[in-house]
Protein backbone atom coordinates (compact mmCIF):
# COMPACT_ATOMS: atom_id res chain seq x y z
CA UNK A 1 0.00 0.00 0.00
CA UNK A 2 1.10 3.38 -0.92
CA UNK A 3 1.71 5.87 1.40
CA UNK A 4 -1.50 8.29 -0.13
CA UNK A 5 -3.29 5.06 0.32
CA UNK A 6 -2.65 4.80 3.91
CA UNK A 7 -3.50 8.26 4.28
CA UNK A 8 -6.58 7.98 2.94
CA UNK A 9 -7.34 5.24 4.88
CA UNK A 10 -6.14 6.63 8.14
CA UNK A 11 -8.17 9.77 7.25
CA UNK A 12 -11.51 7.48 6.26
CA UNK A 13 -11.29 5.27 9.35
CA UNK A 14 -11.00 8.47 12.16
CA UNK A 15 -13.36 9.90 10.60
CA UNK A 16 -15.89 8.03 12.90
CA UNK A 17 -13.88 8.53 15.86
CA UNK A 18 -15.53 11.20 18.32
CA UNK A 19 -12.07 12.94 18.74
CA UNK A 20 -9.79 12.04 15.03
CA UNK A 21 -6.74 13.68 16.62
CA UNK A 22 -6.71 11.98 19.77
CA UNK A 23 -7.52 8.55 17.39
CA UNK A 24 -4.38 10.01 15.32
CA UNK A 25 -2.11 10.42 18.39
CA UNK A 26 -2.98 6.54 19.93
CA UNK A 27 -2.13 5.27 16.70
CA UNK A 28 1.48 7.09 16.70
CA UNK A 29 1.99 6.61 20.62
CA UNK A 30 0.28 3.05 21.65
CA UNK A 31 3.07 0.27 21.12
CA UNK A 32 0.44 -2.16 19.73
CA UNK A 33 -0.33 0.22 16.89
CA UNK A 34 -4.19 -0.19 17.80
CA UNK A 35 -7.42 2.20 18.65
CA UNK A 36 -10.83 2.04 19.01
CA UNK A 37 -13.28 3.12 17.32
CA UNK A 38 -16.95 3.38 17.13
CA UNK A 39 -19.38 1.16 15.39
CA UNK A 40 -22.47 1.83 13.25
CA UNK A 41 -21.72 5.05 11.77
CA UNK A 42 -19.68 4.53 8.68
CA UNK A 43 -19.85 0.43 9.18
CA UNK A 44 -20.72 -2.10 11.23
CA UNK A 45 -18.66 -5.07 11.55
CA UNK A 46 -19.52 -8.98 10.57
CA UNK A 47 -17.56 -11.29 12.82
CA UNK A 48 -17.10 -14.70 11.68
CA UNK A 49 -15.07 -17.98 13.03
CA UNK A 50 -11.87 -17.78 11.85
CA UNK A 51 -12.03 -20.44 9.10
CA UNK A 52 -15.31 -19.80 7.98
CA UNK A 53 -14.05 -16.07 8.02
CA UNK A 54 -11.04 -16.75 5.57
CA UNK A 55 -12.86 -19.50 3.31
CA UNK A 56 -15.68 -16.53 2.61
CA UNK A 57 -12.55 -14.19 2.15
CA UNK A 58 -11.26 -16.46 -0.63
CA UNK A 59 -14.75 -16.53 -1.91
CA UNK A 60 -15.11 -12.89 -2.25
CA UNK A 61 -11.52 -12.11 -3.41
CA UNK A 62 -12.57 -13.93 -7.15
CA UNK A 63 -15.45 -11.72 -7.50
CA UNK A 64 -15.35 -8.28 -9.32
CA UNK A 65 -14.89 -5.59 -6.87
CA UNK A 66 -13.62 -8.15 -4.02
CA UNK A 67 -14.43 -7.47 -0.22
CA UNK A 68 -14.26 -4.23 1.87
CA UNK A 69 -12.26 -4.00 4.71
CA UNK A 70 -11.21 -6.97 6.66
CA UNK A 71 -9.76 -7.16 9.95
CA UNK A 72 -8.50 -10.60 11.90
CA UNK A 73 -7.95 -11.32 15.50
CA UNK A 74 -5.15 -12.76 17.02
CA UNK A 75 -4.63 -16.29 16.12
CA UNK A 76 -7.18 -16.08 13.32
CA UNK A 77 -9.68 -17.16 15.59
CA UNK A 78 -12.54 -14.34 14.44
CA UNK A 79 -12.36 -12.40 10.88
CA UNK A 80 -14.40 -9.20 10.80
CA UNK A 81 -15.67 -7.59 7.45
CA UNK A 82 -16.92 -4.27 7.31
CA UNK A 83 -20.42 -3.78 5.96
CA UNK A 84 -22.74 -0.77 5.40
CA UNK A 85 -24.15 0.48 9.21
CA UNK A 86 -27.42 -1.28 10.27
CA UNK A 87 -26.19 -4.45 8.59
CA UNK A 88 -25.26 -6.16 12.37
CA UNK A 89 -28.94 -5.29 13.68
CA UNK A 90 -31.04 -7.40 10.89
CA UNK A 91 -28.19 -10.20 10.45
CA UNK A 92 -29.23 -13.66 11.69
CA UNK A 93 -26.49 -15.98 11.62
CA UNK A 94 -25.38 -19.38 13.85
CA UNK A 95 -21.68 -18.14 15.29
CA UNK A 96 -21.75 -14.89 13.39
CA UNK A 97 -21.56 -11.83 15.63
CA UNK A 98 -22.11 -8.05 14.65
CA UNK A 99 -20.66 -5.09 15.97
CA UNK A 100 -22.79 -1.96 15.41
CA UNK A 101 -24.25 1.58 17.39
CA UNK A 102 -23.05 1.32 20.86
CA UNK A 103 -20.28 -1.22 19.96
CA UNK A 104 -16.59 -0.93 19.99
CA UNK A 105 -13.95 -2.39 17.86
CA UNK A 106 -9.63 -2.62 18.32
CA UNK A 107 -8.40 -1.41 14.97
CA UNK A 108 -4.74 -1.43 13.94
CA UNK A 109 -2.79 1.70 11.82
CA UNK A 110 -3.39 0.56 8.03
CA UNK A 111 -0.78 -1.08 6.23
CA UNK A 112 1.26 -1.35 10.18
CA UNK A 113 2.12 -4.88 11.58
CA UNK A 114 0.20 -5.44 15.14
CA UNK A 115 1.28 -8.32 17.76
CA UNK A 116 -2.74 -9.02 17.90
CA UNK A 117 -5.63 -7.82 15.24
CA UNK A 118 -4.47 -6.96 11.53
CA UNK A 119 -6.26 -6.19 8.46
CA UNK A 120 -6.55 -9.04 6.17
CA UNK A 121 -7.98 -6.20 3.48
CA UNK A 122 -6.79 -2.54 4.10
CA UNK A 123 -9.57 -0.22 3.90
CA UNK A 124 -9.01 1.78 0.42
CA UNK A 125 -10.04 5.10 2.33
CA UNK A 126 -13.26 5.34 -0.64
CA UNK A 127 -15.70 3.83 1.73
CA UNK A 128 -15.68 0.83 0.05
CA UNK A 129 -17.89 -1.79 2.15
CA UNK A 130 -18.66 -5.75 1.60
CA UNK A 131 -22.03 -6.34 0.81
CA UNK A 132 -23.71 -8.11 3.05
CA UNK A 133 -25.85 -10.22 0.70
CA UNK A 134 -22.66 -11.41 -1.18
CA UNK A 135 -20.76 -11.96 1.99
CA UNK A 136 -23.94 -14.30 2.74
CA UNK A 137 -23.30 -15.97 -0.41
CA UNK A 138 -19.68 -16.53 -0.08
CA UNK A 139 -20.41 -17.54 3.49
CA UNK A 140 -22.71 -20.60 1.95
CA UNK A 141 -20.03 -21.10 -1.00
CA UNK A 142 -17.04 -21.55 1.41
CA UNK A 143 -19.12 -23.81 3.96
CA UNK A 144 -20.35 -26.40 1.10
CA UNK A 145 -15.92 -26.57 -0.11
CA UNK A 146 -15.25 -27.31 3.48
CA UNK A 147 -18.64 -30.04 3.71
CA UNK A 148 -17.78 -31.60 0.36
CA UNK A 149 -13.50 -31.81 1.72
CA UNK A 150 -14.47 -33.06 4.51
CA UNK A 151 -16.71 -35.87 3.08
CA UNK A 152 -13.71 -36.66 0.28
CA UNK A 153 -15.37 -35.02 -2.46
CA UNK A 154 -13.90 -33.08 -4.90
CA UNK A 155 -12.29 -29.66 -3.81
CA UNK A 156 -13.00 -26.39 -5.25
CA UNK A 157 -11.59 -26.82 -9.24
CA UNK A 158 -11.26 -30.25 -8.77
CA UNK A 159 -14.54 -31.31 -10.42
CA UNK A 160 -16.02 -35.09 -10.48
CA UNK A 161 -13.91 -37.60 -12.17
CA UNK A 162 -16.30 -40.52 -14.17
Amino acid sequence: MTLAGIKTAVEWLVSVAPDPDACRWEWERNPLGVTLLPAGRSWDVLILPGELGRAALDVLRRLPGGPGPVLADFGDSRVGFFVPPGTASRWLGTGVRGAGPGTWIVVPYPGRATGGVRWLVVPDGSGTLTDPAVLELAMHEAAAIAAASAAGGPREGEGRKP
